[in-house]
Protein backbone atom coordinates (compact mmCIF):
# COMPACT_ATOMS: atom_id res chain seq x y z
CA UNK A 1 0.00 0.00 0.00
CA UNK A 2 2.85 2.40 0.82
CA UNK A 3 4.41 1.61 -2.54
CA UNK A 4 1.22 2.68 -4.35
CA UNK A 5 0.86 5.77 -2.17
CA UNK A 6 4.45 6.84 -2.77
CA UNK A 7 4.40 6.23 -6.51
CA UNK A 8 0.88 7.07 -7.68
CA UNK A 9 1.85 10.68 -8.46
CA UNK A 10 4.94 9.46 -10.35
CA UNK A 11 2.76 7.07 -12.37
CA UNK A 12 0.56 10.01 -13.41
CA UNK A 13 3.68 11.98 -14.38
CA UNK A 14 4.84 9.08 -16.56
CA UNK A 15 1.37 8.95 -18.11
CA UNK A 16 1.84 12.63 -19.00
CA UNK A 17 5.15 11.71 -20.66
CA UNK A 18 3.61 8.76 -22.51
CA UNK A 19 0.76 10.87 -23.89
CA UNK A 20 3.27 13.58 -24.88
CA UNK A 21 5.40 11.07 -26.80
CA UNK A 22 2.37 9.85 -28.75
CA UNK A 23 1.30 13.44 -29.41
CA UNK A 24 4.74 14.36 -30.74
CA UNK A 25 4.80 11.35 -33.10
CA UNK A 26 1.36 12.15 -34.51
CA UNK A 27 2.27 15.81 -34.96
CA UNK A 28 5.28 14.78 -37.06
CA UNK A 29 2.94 12.57 -39.10
CA UNK A 30 0.56 15.51 -39.62
CA UNK A 31 -2.21 14.11 -37.43
CA UNK A 32 -2.78 17.27 -35.36
CA UNK A 33 -6.16 16.06 -34.06
CA UNK A 34 -4.61 13.11 -32.22
CA UNK A 35 -1.92 15.46 -30.92
CA UNK A 36 -4.65 17.71 -29.51
CA UNK A 37 -6.18 14.77 -27.62
CA UNK A 38 -2.77 13.76 -26.28
CA UNK A 39 -2.08 17.31 -25.09
CA UNK A 40 -5.38 17.37 -23.22
CA UNK A 41 -4.48 14.08 -21.55
CA UNK A 42 -1.00 15.35 -20.70
CA UNK A 43 -2.46 18.48 -19.12
CA UNK A 44 -4.90 16.41 -17.04
CA UNK A 45 -2.14 14.06 -15.85
CA UNK A 46 0.16 17.04 -15.18
CA UNK A 47 -2.49 18.65 -12.97
CA UNK A 48 -3.37 15.52 -11.03
CA UNK A 49 0.19 14.34 -10.37
CA UNK A 50 0.82 17.46 -8.27
CA UNK A 51 -2.63 17.27 -6.69
CA UNK A 52 -2.15 13.61 -5.72
CA UNK A 53 1.38 14.20 -4.43
CA UNK A 54 0.14 16.97 -2.12
CA UNK A 55 -2.95 15.02 -1.01
CA UNK A 56 -0.94 11.88 -0.18
CA UNK A 57 2.07 13.86 1.05
CA UNK A 58 4.26 11.89 -1.32
CA UNK A 59 6.27 14.81 -2.73
CA UNK A 60 9.83 13.80 -3.52
CA UNK A 61 12.90 14.97 -5.40
CA UNK A 62 12.35 12.09 -7.82
CA UNK A 63 8.84 13.35 -8.53
CA UNK A 64 10.15 16.88 -9.11
CA UNK A 65 12.69 15.65 -11.65
CA UNK A 66 10.19 13.36 -13.39
CA UNK A 67 7.69 16.20 -13.66
CA UNK A 68 10.15 18.45 -15.49
CA UNK A 69 11.33 15.66 -17.78
CA UNK A 70 7.74 14.75 -18.71
CA UNK A 71 6.84 18.40 -19.28
CA UNK A 72 9.89 18.78 -21.52
CA UNK A 73 8.27 16.37 -23.98
CA UNK A 74 4.59 17.30 -23.65
CA UNK A 75 5.07 21.05 -23.28
CA UNK A 76 8.60 21.53 -24.61
CA UNK A 77 9.07 19.30 -27.63
CA UNK A 78 5.52 19.62 -28.97
CA UNK A 79 5.46 23.46 -29.25
CA UNK A 80 8.83 23.31 -31.05
CA UNK A 81 7.53 20.66 -33.44
CA UNK A 82 4.40 22.75 -33.97
CA UNK A 83 6.44 25.71 -35.19
CA UNK A 84 8.70 23.35 -37.14
CA UNK A 85 5.65 22.01 -39.02
CA UNK A 86 4.22 25.51 -39.49
CA UNK A 87 7.47 26.79 -41.03
CA UNK A 88 8.13 23.66 -43.10
CA UNK A 89 6.43 24.90 -46.31
CA UNK A 90 8.75 27.90 -46.58
CA UNK A 91 11.94 25.96 -47.23
CA UNK A 92 15.00 28.15 -46.80
CA UNK A 93 13.29 31.41 -47.79
CA UNK A 94 12.88 34.28 -45.34
CA UNK A 95 11.73 37.67 -46.64
CA UNK A 96 12.93 36.73 -50.08
CA UNK A 97 16.42 35.85 -48.88
CA UNK A 98 17.86 32.37 -49.30
CA UNK A 99 19.14 31.12 -45.94
CA UNK A 100 21.91 28.49 -45.61
CA UNK A 101 19.43 26.35 -43.65
CA UNK A 102 15.71 25.63 -43.76
CA UNK A 103 13.69 28.17 -41.81
CA UNK A 104 11.67 25.42 -40.11
CA UNK A 105 14.57 24.74 -37.73
CA UNK A 106 13.99 28.16 -36.14
CA UNK A 107 10.76 26.68 -34.81
CA UNK A 108 12.77 24.43 -32.50
CA UNK A 109 13.82 27.55 -30.58
CA UNK A 110 10.55 27.02 -28.70
CA UNK A 111 11.85 23.66 -27.48
CA UNK A 112 15.29 24.89 -26.43
CA UNK A 113 13.85 27.81 -24.46
CA UNK A 114 11.23 25.53 -22.88
CA UNK A 115 14.09 23.41 -21.54
CA UNK A 116 15.79 26.51 -20.14
CA UNK A 117 12.49 27.67 -18.65
CA UNK A 118 11.93 24.36 -16.83
CA UNK A 119 15.46 24.37 -15.43
CA UNK A 120 15.08 27.95 -14.16
CA UNK A 121 11.70 27.13 -12.59
CA UNK A 122 13.17 24.18 -10.68
CA UNK A 123 15.80 26.43 -9.10
CA UNK A 124 13.58 29.44 -8.44
CA UNK A 125 11.89 29.51 -5.03
CA UNK A 126 10.10 32.80 -5.77
CA UNK A 127 7.30 31.46 -7.97
CA UNK A 128 4.82 30.28 -5.34
CA UNK A 129 1.86 32.56 -6.07
CA UNK A 130 2.79 33.75 -9.55
CA UNK A 131 4.86 32.57 -12.50
CA UNK A 132 7.95 34.41 -13.64
CA UNK A 133 7.68 34.24 -17.40
CA UNK A 134 5.19 32.24 -19.46
CA UNK A 135 4.90 28.65 -18.23
CA UNK A 136 5.45 25.84 -20.73
CA UNK A 137 1.90 24.38 -20.78
CA UNK A 138 0.43 27.82 -21.50
CA UNK A 139 2.97 28.44 -24.26
CA UNK A 140 2.06 25.07 -25.77
CA UNK A 141 -1.64 25.95 -25.69
CA UNK A 142 -0.89 29.21 -27.50
CA UNK A 143 1.33 27.81 -30.27
CA UNK A 144 -0.50 24.54 -30.86
CA UNK A 145 -3.88 26.24 -30.38
CA UNK A 146 -3.11 28.69 -33.19
CA UNK A 147 -1.92 25.86 -35.43
CA UNK A 148 -4.95 23.71 -34.65
CA UNK A 149 -7.38 26.58 -35.35
CA UNK A 150 -5.62 27.20 -38.67
CA UNK A 151 -5.69 23.55 -39.70
CA UNK A 152 -9.22 22.91 -38.50
CA UNK A 153 -11.03 26.11 -39.51
CA UNK A 154 -8.55 28.19 -41.51
CA UNK A 155 -8.33 30.84 -38.78
CA UNK A 156 -5.17 32.92 -38.36
CA UNK A 157 -4.26 32.30 -42.02
CA UNK A 158 -2.42 35.65 -42.08
CA UNK A 159 -0.01 34.19 -39.54
CA UNK A 160 0.60 30.81 -41.15
CA UNK A 161 0.97 32.17 -44.66
CA UNK A 162 3.83 34.47 -43.68
CA UNK A 163 7.14 33.01 -42.53
CA UNK A 164 8.22 36.27 -40.88
CA UNK A 165 5.17 36.33 -38.59
CA UNK A 166 5.84 32.72 -37.61
CA UNK A 167 9.50 33.41 -36.85
CA UNK A 168 8.55 36.49 -34.78
CA UNK A 169 5.91 34.45 -32.91
CA UNK A 170 8.48 31.74 -32.14
CA UNK A 171 11.11 34.19 -30.91
CA UNK A 172 8.71 36.35 -28.86
CA UNK A 173 7.16 33.36 -27.07
CA UNK A 174 10.63 31.89 -26.50
CA UNK A 175 11.65 35.13 -24.80
CA UNK A 176 8.47 35.17 -22.70
CA UNK A 177 9.33 31.70 -21.36
CA UNK A 178 12.45 33.02 -19.63
CA UNK A 179 11.44 36.64 -19.14
CA UNK A 180 11.16 38.27 -15.68
CA UNK A 181 7.58 39.30 -16.45
CA UNK A 182 5.18 38.09 -13.74
CA UNK A 183 2.29 35.92 -14.91
CA UNK A 184 -0.87 35.04 -13.01
CA UNK A 185 -0.96 31.70 -11.22
CA UNK A 186 -4.33 30.44 -9.97
CA UNK A 187 -3.06 30.03 -6.41
CA UNK A 188 -4.73 32.11 -3.72
CA UNK A 189 -2.42 33.73 -1.17
CA UNK A 190 -5.20 35.88 0.30
CA UNK A 191 -9.00 35.79 0.42
CA UNK A 192 -9.23 39.59 0.18
CA UNK A 193 -11.10 40.66 -2.95
CA UNK A 194 -8.60 43.40 -3.88
CA UNK A 195 -5.74 40.88 -3.81
CA UNK A 196 -7.53 38.68 -6.34
CA UNK A 197 -8.53 41.24 -8.98
CA UNK A 198 -6.08 39.76 -11.55
CA UNK A 199 -7.54 36.26 -11.15
CA UNK A 200 -11.12 37.55 -11.27
CA UNK A 201 -10.40 39.55 -14.43
CA UNK A 202 -8.79 36.48 -15.98
CA UNK A 203 -11.70 34.18 -15.10
CA UNK A 204 -14.47 36.53 -16.22
CA UNK A 205 -12.73 37.54 -19.44
CA UNK A 206 -11.62 33.98 -20.14
CA UNK A 207 -15.14 32.59 -19.87
CA UNK A 208 -16.42 35.31 -22.20
CA UNK A 209 -13.70 34.62 -24.79
CA UNK A 210 -14.34 30.87 -24.81
CA UNK A 211 -18.12 31.39 -24.99
CA UNK A 212 -17.78 33.74 -27.96
CA UNK A 213 -15.01 32.05 -29.96
CA UNK A 214 -15.05 28.41 -28.75
CA UNK A 215 -12.03 26.50 -30.20
CA UNK A 216 -10.56 29.64 -31.75
CA UNK A 217 -10.84 31.27 -28.34
CA UNK A 218 -8.25 28.92 -26.78
CA UNK A 219 -5.16 30.69 -28.17
CA UNK A 220 -6.94 34.04 -27.77
CA UNK A 221 -7.41 33.20 -24.09
CA UNK A 222 -3.63 32.83 -23.71
CA UNK A 223 -3.07 36.21 -25.34
CA UNK A 224 -5.65 37.68 -22.95
CA UNK A 225 -3.88 35.97 -20.04
CA UNK A 226 -0.58 37.62 -21.02
CA UNK A 227 -2.23 41.04 -21.35
CA UNK A 228 -4.01 40.78 -17.98
CA UNK A 229 -0.75 39.69 -16.35
CA UNK A 230 1.03 42.72 -17.83
CA UNK A 231 -1.70 45.08 -16.62
CA UNK A 232 -1.61 43.74 -13.05
CA UNK A 233 2.18 43.40 -12.73
CA UNK A 234 2.38 45.33 -9.46
CA UNK A 235 -0.31 43.22 -7.80
CA UNK A 236 1.35 39.89 -8.52
CA UNK A 237 3.44 38.87 -5.53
Amino acid sequence: MNFIKNNLANALTLANLFAGCIGAIHLILGDYQTTAICLILSAVFDFFDGFVARALKSNSNLGLQLDSLADMVSFGLIPGLTMYKALEPFGSQLLGFHLPFEVKYIGLTATTFSCLRLAIFNLDEEQRYYFKGLNTPTNTVLLFGLYYAFKEKGNFAFLFENELWLVVLTLVTSFLLISPVKMIAMKFKSKALKDNYPKIALLVGGIAILALFQIVGIPLLVIYYILVSLIFQKQLK
